[in-house]
């Protein structure tokens, strides 16, 4: 039994083993099915995402190509503009180019007019400037408009249109010409052309002095000063002459060493030292002819006025030199100064030389004259050819201020004002500053006007510092009685003159019977200059009818036609 059941046994664990068996290999098949299924959905799902990303690739490439295409474009068309912008800028570089040419050819010719100008000796030469500052002008050159415009206010060589003239200076005055607005208030304080406006002409000249038109300030510190048409006020006109008297003084403190003063011209019987314009041609031959015989005081004389072109001669460094070496060689010691000096400052016949300065100084100086001290106390003073030397310098000041040189006088009052190697002494300052000015050392008259108006080492006045201002202004012929747009003009402008006396004639009946031969005498004067308008020197000048027919003239021009005019009535009653 025991076998049997064995073997039963064994049969059911065989069968229930080949089961499981099954069992297992049917549930491994099963499980490769899934698995091989979901491979295969993977694999379809897989594929289908490589399908949709190579659309949306292609979509994207799309995409990016027509982006790419618009980026193109849009460069092409950047391009374009850029091109076309560049050709703008070319274009407006070259208008900006041609612009520039043509104000460079506007400036050459006004140069050119400026420098004929300068050196014309008769009417045709004038006449040449004016033709090139007309070309300048049409090219748009300010300056030489307003020379166009005083030209046609002036009416010089004949081509007076006072509505023209206007009209250009307004049009200068909108370009910002301080000259033109000082201009055109002059033409509305005198009614002149425009309507007689006191108010306007204030305007324009409060815009041409803030503009910098030097006469601008001046006649607004006149108006301030003595009260016409505005508040009167010392104090602002004190500010407007200061304006002017700093310019002027600026200029003068920046020339080489402070300029020698010029020595009195000689006394003779001729007189070369007259206030006369000019220098008759055949005395002047005689002049040159006493020099080259060896007259010292004639040629140091002469030297002078070439040196500086007065009387009709031409400034001309050359001759002075030789007439001054001439009389340097006979031992005179002004001419040995003055030789200093052109070296000093140097100039075409003589180019700056320190150590020649010195020597021609020391030379002067050896014989005690005042102006070859006062040249080695400037080279002392500024370092010039020798080591800076203040006390060297205050002492040669000394010795020529104490010959009354006023150049010296002022250089020690300087030095005591700023306190250049000594100390600051107001009162020494003062001292000098006034012995100087006692001489007309101009900027010795200017640092008065300074103490007086700031109150240093003074009591502060502020109408003395005024009046010292305007002695320094007439000192450097910055003020005439009648100065306009910075040239010297004659009150006898036929306009103005004729304006001012129908003023008169309107004030006063009594007034109409003076203005009658006052207005007569003008007009007699002016034919009379057309008429005798003759050339000395070899420079065409106006004739002065006081030297030549006497201060009297015009009275007894007056008479002979108060006697015309007896004897026509006389004859009339007949």
């Amino acid at each position: 039994m025991k076998p049997l059941s064995l073997l039963i046994e064994i049969l059911i664990i065989l069968g229930v083993t080949i089961k499981t068996i099954e069992a297992e290999k049917h549930k491994r098949q099963k499980e490769r099915n899934v698995t091989t299924q979901v491979s295969v959905n993977e694999i379809k799902q897989f594929l289908s995402h490589i399908l949709e990303q190579r659309k949306s690739s292609k979509v994207i490439r799309n995409r990016e190509n027509l982006l790419e295409k618009k980026k193109n474009q849009h460069k092409i068309r950047i391009k374009g503009i850029q091109n076309k912008h560049l050709l703008k800028r070319n274009k407006n570089h070259l208008k900006k180019q041609a612009k520039k040419n043509f104000t460079d050819e506007g400036d050459q010719l006004f140069k050119m007019g400026t420098k004929i100008l300068q050196q014309s000796k008769n009417q045709k030469q004038k006449a040449e400037a004016y033709v090139l500052f007309a070309k300048a002008a049409d090219m748009g050159n300010l300056k030489a408009m307003e020379k166009m415009a005083d030209a046609l206010l002036f009416g010089n060589f004949g081509m007076q249109n006072i509505t023209a003239a206007i009209q250009l200076y307004e049009s200068l005055a909108k370009e910002g010409s301080h000259k033109a607005q000082n201009a055109l208030g002059f033409l509305s304080s005198y009614g002149i052309g425009m309507e007689y406006d006191q108010a306007k002409a204030l305007i324009y000249y409060t815009f041409g002095s803030a503009g910098g038109s030097m006469m601008s300030q001046m006649i607004l510190g006149y108006r301030y000063l003595s009260g016409i048409n505005v508040l009167q006020s010392c104090e602002i006109s004190l500010n407007y002459y200061k304006k002017v008297a700093d310019y002027i003084a600026g200029k003068l403190e920046k020339s080489e060493g402070i300029p020698v003063e010029k020595v009195r011209l000689t006394e003779r019987p001729e007189n070369l030292s007259s206030n006369s314009e000019i220098l008759d041609w055949d005395l002047y031959q005689y002049y040159k002819f006493l020099a080259e015989r060896g007259d010292v005081q004639i040629q140091v004389s002469l030297g002078q006025l070439h040196l500086i072109g007065r009387k009709g001669l031409d400034q001309d460094d050359y001759k002075a030199l030789y007439y001054f070496l001439k009389a340097a060689k006979a031992g005179s010691a002004n001419a040995m100064a003055f030789i200093g000096k052109m070296y000093l400052e140097g100039n075409a016949a003589a180019p700056q030389n320190n150590a020649t300065a010195f020597k021609y100084f020391s030379m002067a100086a050896n014989k005690g004259n005042a102006i070859g001290l006062h040249g080695l106390g400037l080279l002392y003073f500024y370092g010039k050819g020798v080591p800076v030397n203040y006390p060297e310098a205050l002492k040669y000041f000394q010795k020529a201020a104490e010959k009354g040189w006023p150049n010296a006088q002022f250089q020690l009052g300087f030095m005591y004002y700023s306190g250049s190697g000594v100390w600051k002494d107001y009162k020494l300052a003062f001292k000098y500053f006034y012995l100087a000015s006692q001489s007309g050392q101009p900027l010795a008259i200017y640092y008065l006007a300074e103490m007086y108006a700031t109150g240093t080492g003074v009591l502060r006045s502020c109408r003395t510092a005024v009046e010292k201002r305007l002695k320094f202004l007439k000192k450097r012929r910055c003020i005439q009685w009648h100065f306009f747009y910075g040239i010297e003009q004659p009150f006898k402008d036929m306009h103005l003159a004729r304006r001012l006396y129908d003023m008169a004639a309107q004030t006063s009946s009594d007034a109409h019977i003076p203005v009658f031969f006052a207005l007569m005498k003008l007009e007699t004067m002016h034919l009379l200059r057309d008429i005798l308008f003759f050339n000395f020197t070899m420079r065409w000048k106006w004739m002065d009818l006081d030297d030549t027919l006497g201060p009297y003239w015009d009275l007894f021009l007056i008479g002979f036609i108060v006697a015309v005019l007896i004897f026509l009535l006389i004859n009339y009653h007949r």
